[in-house]
């Protein structure tokens, strides 16, 4: 399948890996020597300081997703310099990221630390593990995660700060007015699109759901 047919609607489609080398040019050499293949004392300190981490994958037909992993600063278990565990919070059931890594065997992990422009990129080999020692360790009262997702670090680095600079997004000031933005349930309302299936009946659906299942 060509570039163009992945990319149908579009104009002036760049069509191969030199075309897109050559708007860019190479990287610098330092930008290129910043990726490391552990997680060193910088990169351990950084997850130790994170409560919120991107978790991207992809199934095997390349169809893609980001799924967003929160928990108090640190949730993520540093293993060793090679590996460390996500565990894995109620959700909505649909689990593309497990399915995903089920499949593929690969993880993707954007790591934010609040009010830190910088942040943290890791990529490598991921696996599901129902370890009852490593589950045990993130029990939240009486809950215990059924599944933490295991990646093996294949690279590491620290990345700029320019799109976080840019999108002003931690700074409160350049926040943009929520007015005219529908509420959001309103919005799966109309997702759902089930005639029966009222604005207020979300709304109560999903307090119910945040009240009695973050954990």
């Amino acid at each position: 399948m060509s570039t163009t047919e992945r990319a149908p609607g579009f104009d002036a489609v760049v069509e191969s890996l030199d075309e897109a080398n050559a708007v860019y040019g190479p990287p610098d050499e330092p930008v290129q020597r910043k990726v490391i293949d552990h997680l060193d004392v910088h990169c351990r300190d950084f997850i130790a300081l994170s409560p919120f981490v991107l978790v991207g994958t992809a199934d095997p037909e390349g169809r893609c997703d980001v799924s967003p992993k929160g928990g108090p600063a640190g949730f993520v278990e540093i293993l060793d310099e090679r590996r460390l565990a996500i565990p894995d919070a109620k959700g909505n059931r649909l689990v593309d990221t497990l399915r995903n890594v089920a499949q593929t065997g690969r993880a993707g992990l954007l790591f934010l630390i609040p009010g830190m422009e910088e942040t943290l990129r890791v990529n490598g080999r991921a696996c599901l593990t129902r370890d009852p020692e490593l589950l045990a360790r993130h029990a939240v009262g009486s809950w215990t995660p059924a599944i933490a997702i295991g990646v093996e670090v294949e690279e590491a680095y620290l990345h700029c700060a320019k799109a976080f600079k840019r999108s002003g997004l931690w700074q409160e000031e350049r926040w943009p007015s929520l007015e005219g933005l529908a509420r959001p349930a309103q919005i799966w309302r109309d997702h759902i699109a089930m005639p029966d299936f009222t604005t207020e009946a979300v709304q109560e659906y999903v307090d119910d759901d945040y009240a009695r299942n973050l954990y």
